[in-house]
């Protein structure tokens, strides 16, 4: 995988707004945000997208899904967030780093997008 924006914030080349950290992800505050919570949680390892997941990074990804759900609740959404995985440009993807977006304090209509 080639070095991306979010591997840049991993290796604090370039400022985020972090709000959580631990030895397998990172979260931070979208830039651009979707809804009053909008934020962005990546795994350290470098997974371009789901579609590039293997079998050996099951563990990773529930963690990054419990890690979703545990910033929602520090940020006070936990009994009404939305998670997003983008898998590829042509539905949404622009960087090509493992992402899900959590997103919260609005209205979401379904379908989405």
């Amino acid at each position: 995988m080639s070095e991306t924006i979010f591997s840049k914030i991993i290796n604090r080349e370039i400022e985020a707004d972090i709000v959580h950290e631990d030895d397998q992800c990172l979260a931070f505050r979208d830039v651009n945000p979707q809804a009053p919570m909008h934020i962005l949680v990546i795994p350290k390892k470098p997974i371009t997208m789901l579609a590039d997941a293997s079998d050996g990074d099951q563990a990773l990804l529930g963690h990054l899904l419990l890690s979703a759900r545990r910033i929602a609740a520090d940020e006070g959404y936990g009994d009404a967030f939305r998670t997003v995985i983008n898998n590829g440009e042509a539905v949404g993807q622009s960087v090509f780093h493992l992402h899900i977006h959590i997103l919260g304090g609005r209205s979401f209509s379904w379908p989405p997008g």
